[in-house]
């Protein structure tokens, strides 16, 4: 069964992440969860065992860098590591390339291509 999208959130625009994060209590976890859930860019987030969090949102109007510094403001910290240092580049390489394309407008075939000025 798939997961209804909130009504404010552009599907195409759905960046998912998975991060491994310490220093959380049980408490902490379903704080961030619950705040998570309750953001309005946020579309899903669910935590996982061994300090999994996944979380869908909308790229055009929330990064990946607000998500870490959400998770820095309730006392967490991403997992240290090579392969966390590199998959925390390619999401913030790819949450550009959302943004950029959001703003990108079209044009048609037939057409001459804008001019740089």
């Amino acid at each position: 069964m798939t997961k209804a999208h909130k009504a404010t959130n552009q599907a195409q625009f759905l960046l998912r992440r998975k991060l491994t994060v310490e220093g959380l209590s049980e408490n902490q976890w379903e704080d961030i969860i619950q705040e998570l859930n309750h953001h309005p860019c946020v579309d899903f987030a669910e935590g996982k065992p061994r300090g999994k969090l996944i979380v869908t949102f909308d790229g055009t109007h929330w990064s990946t860098d607000e998500l870490v510094g959400l998770i820095e403001t309730h006392g967490g910290r991403l997992k240290g590591g090579w392969w966390q240092r590199r998959r925390l580049a390619w999401y913030q390489f790819t949450d550009d390339n959302v943004r950029a394309n959001a703003k990108h407008e079209p044009f048609c075939c037939s057409k001459i291509p804008p001019m740089k000025k």
